[in-house]
C-alpha cells in the first residue's frame, strides 16, 4: 500500500510515518521542517521520502497532486493545533490544507483518505459527559474549533471515495510539543491551579493507540463512505488524578493551588484582550487553555469499537511512563 501522510514531520505525523514504514507500505511525508523531515527519515525502519510543502502556498495544491499519483491512501495530519493563533493562520493550516488534499484524492482517485480533527468541536465550557459523534456541535469556542470544524464540512461536502474522521482526544507521547509540555513546564516553575478542585474529568489518548486507529480506518472495510469517530484511551480521569501521575512518572514536585474558576476565567479574558490589542503573541493563559482543564469532556468510543474493531493496545498508565521515560532521557542530553 502508497500512503502519503501530510505533516509527517510533526508529532503525530511521524508516528504514523513509523508504523506505516513497519507494515511495510510505501510512505510519503509531506512538512515544511527539513531537519525533524531528517530525524523522521533517520528514525524510520525502513525507507521513507519526504516531500517539503507548505500548504496554502501558491504551488502547494499542484505539488500535492503530483506527489500522490498512485497513492491508495492519505492521512492529512498536517494542521496548526493551539489555543492561539490569527484566523488567517488557522485558514491556511488547516482549511487550505484540506482543499488541497481534497483535490489530490479527486485528481488521483486516491481510494481512501484518514482526516484528523479534534473533539474541541465539543468544547463549550460546561461538563459534557460520553459525547457521541452524531449530537449537535456548538458554536466554535476559538480560531481553532472553527477552521477545523469547517474543514469536516469541507470533507462531508467532497463526495470522495472512502473518508474517515477521527477525533482523538488530548493524544500524547514521545515528540509530544502541546499537551504534556505545557502541564510539565508549570510543574518545573511553581504551582499548577487547580480550579473547580481538579476534579474535571479528563479523556486521554496514547499516541500509540492513535496510531492503531489510523491503522484501522486504513485498512478496515468501512460501512459508510464518510465514517466520524471519536478516538480515546476510554479510561478517563480527574485532573488532579493525571497531575498526580505525571509527578510521579517524570519525578517533579506537584505543588497546585486551587483557584476560582471564575477569577481564571476573567484573568484569561483580559491576557487574551491585551494580547489581541499588544503585538498578537499568546498570552500567558487563555480562556479555552484554562477551561478544558476545569471542565469535564469525555467521549463515547463505542462507535469505532464496534465498527473498526478499536481497542486501546497500551494503557494510560503505560502510556504516561513510556512519556516520561523519553522526556527524561531529553532531559539528560540538554546542556
Amino acid at each position: 500500500m502508497k500512503v502519503l501522510v501530510t505533516g509527517g514531520s510533526g508529532f503525530i505525523g511521524r508516528h504514523l510515518v513509523w508504523r506505516l514504514a513497519a507494515e511495510g507500505c510505501e510512505v510519503l511525508f509531506s512538512g515544511r521542517n527539513a531537519q525533524a523531515a531528517a530525524e523522521v527519515i533517520a528514525l524510520s525502519p525502513a525507507p521513507v521520502r519526504w516531500l517539503a510543502l507548505d500548504h496554502g502556498s501558491p504551488q502547494a495544491e499542484a505539488l500535492l497532486a503530483d506527489a500522490s499519483q498512485g497513492c491508495d491512501a492519505m492521512v492529512h495530519c498536517a494542521a496548526l493545533s493551539s489555543p492561539w493563533g490569527s484566523p488567517q493562520a488557522f485558514a491556511q493550516a488547516n482549511l487550505d490544507s484540506t482543499a488541497e488534499v481534497i483535490n489530490a484524492c479527486r485528481v488521483n482517485q486516491v481510494r481512501r483518505l484518514v482526516h484528523l480533527s479534534t473533539p474541541s468541536l465539543y468544547f463549550d465550557f460546561r461538563d459534557r459527559l460520553g459525547i457521541r459523534e452524531d449530537q449537535p456541535l456548538p458554536p466554535p469556542v476559538n480560531d481553532y474549533a472553527r477552521s477545523k470544524a469547517q474543514a469536516e464540512v469541507l470533507l462531508g461536502q467532497a463526495g470522495l471515495g472512502e473518508c474517515v474522521i477521527l477525533r482523538p482526544r488530548a493524544v500524547f507521547g514521545p515528540w509530544d510539543a502541546t499537551l504534556m509540555p505545557r502541564l510539565l513546564r508549570v510543574m518545573q516553575r511553581g504551582a499548577i491551579p487547580l480550579m473547580r478542585g481538579g476534579r474535571a474529568q479528563l479523556d486521554l489518548t496514547c499516541i500509540d493507540n492513535l496510531v492503531q486507529a489510523v491503522w484501522l480506518a486504513l485498512t478496515r472495510p468501512l460501512p459508510r463512505a464518510l465514517c466520524v469517530y471519536n478516538l480515546s484511551n476510554g479510561t478517563p480521569l480527574s485532573f488532579k488524578e493525571l497531575l498526580e501521575k505525571m509527578a510521579r512518572q517524570f519525578d517533579l514536585p506537584l505543588r497546585t493551588r486551587r483557584l476560582p474558576w471564575r477569577l481564571v476565567d476573567r484573568v484569561a479574558y483580559l491576557l487574551e484582550l491585551r494580547a489581541r490589542l499588544g503585538n498578537g503573541a499568546e498570552p500567558l493563559i487563555t480562556r479555552y487553555g484554562a477551561g478544558v482543564l476545569a471542565f469535564s469532556q469525555t467521549l463515547d468510543i463505542s462507535a469505532i469499537e464496534r465498527e473498526l474493531g478499536y481497542r486501546p493496545v497500551i494503557s494510560q498508565e503505560q502510556g504516561i511512563a513510556q512519556h516520561a521515560q523519553w522526556w527524561l532521557a531529553q532531559q539528560r542530553q540538554q546542556p
